[in-house]
Order: structure tokens, then sequence, then C-alpha cells
């Protein structure tokens, strides 16, 4: 088991919920990180740049994959399409994020930078931490009220048209009924000659 920060915006953080954080999306240079090394198992920790905060923890479920769906946004060109399914492990309430300055500076992962300078930490899209890091911030986060992840809209959607078409009566053909006098009755006048 490894465990993976991502660096996103508020935006993109947003989107990864609103899909019923199922999937998250890297930039194009890490396809080397996605495809080769992050496996299912490995967990992932959330980090949102501009209010500097740890904003959920989850876990990855799938090996890497290639699909260039525009989902998150960034520079143009950029679509993110080194991707991973993901099931969220503890996704708080915004007002429940953990500031970065109340855990970050005593995480193993920042010792790699001068005290001073321990944000740089958070350059780049991905970064591989330490295990520690990831279950210092995931029981922080554990205390915290849990967001309702609305249900994945794509399998909702898959899901409702299975339900209607197994709810849906089957329509029966009503019997025909051939009589002389309906037969009569659909029987074209014949002209008259003169």
């Amino acid at each position: 088991m490894t465990s993976w920060m991502v660096v996103t915006s508020a935006d993109n953080y947003q989107r990864t919920i609103d899909l019923g954080f199922v999937k998250q999306g890297f930039k194009s240079r890490q396809r080397r990180r996605v495809m080769e090394n992050m496996k299912p198992g490995d967990n992932l920790l959330y980090y949102v740049t501009a209010v500097q905060v740890f904003a959920a923890t989850a876990t990855i479920t799938s090996e890497g994959f290639e699909e260039h769906e525009l989902i998150w946004l960034s520079k143009p060109g950029e679509d993110y399409p080194w991707r991973v399914e993901v099931k969220a492990d503890r996704v708080p309430a915004e007002e429940d994020w953990i500031p970065t300055h109340m855990h970050g500076p005593a995480l193993e992962y920042m010792q790699k930078w001068p005290a001073k300078h321990w944000k740089l930490a958070f350059q780049g899209n991905l970064h591989q931490i330490p295990d520690a890091d990831f279950a210092t911030i995931r029981q922080a986060l554990a205390g915290t009220k849990q967001i309702k992840i609305p249900a994945n809209p794509a399998k909702k959607a898959k899901t409702e048209k299975t339900a209607v078409k197994k709810s849906a009566p089957k329509k029966k053909a009503a019997p025909v009924v051939k009589t002389v006098a309906a037969k009569k009755a659909v029987k074209k006048p014949s002209a008259k000659r003169s």
C-alpha cells in the first residue's frame, strides 16, 4: 500500500464530489505515477490549494487508466487524462477541513524543505507521501462531520433506466375479433352507375 497526496483547486475538488467521489484525474505529466505506481488499495489525501487545507481521504479502487472526458479544469489543453477509480473515506464539510498549518509542519514529508519553506511541499499535482503522514491527517479528519456524497450521476442514470425498464408494464395487444357485422361496416359503399 502506498499513500498519495493530490493537490487540487477548490473547483476541481468539488467536481470530484459532484461525480460521486468515484474517480480522480491527474495531469498529463503524471502518466508514469498513475499508470505504473498507483494500485488498488492505495491511499489518497486531498489538499485544496487556495484555502490551504487537507479536505478528504479516499482509497484507490482500480488500476490507472486513460480517459479524456473533460471533468477537471486547468490550463487550456489539460484534461487530466490519467485516472483511477476511488472510494471516499473521510469527506468532511468545508468548515471542518484541516488547515495545513495545524499538522503540515510536523509531517515527515514536509521535512524535505527548510522549515520556513515547508509549503513548497504542495507544488505540483501529485505526491507520494509517507503512510504515517496519511494516517495523521486521516485521524484528524475522523472527528469531523462528514458530508453526504451524491450518487454517481452516470451510475444513477443507468440504474434509473434499468428500474424504469423493469417496472414498466408490458402492453398486451387487444384481441382481434372479426364478426360479420364488423366486416360489413368496413366495406366501402360501391359507387352507383348511371
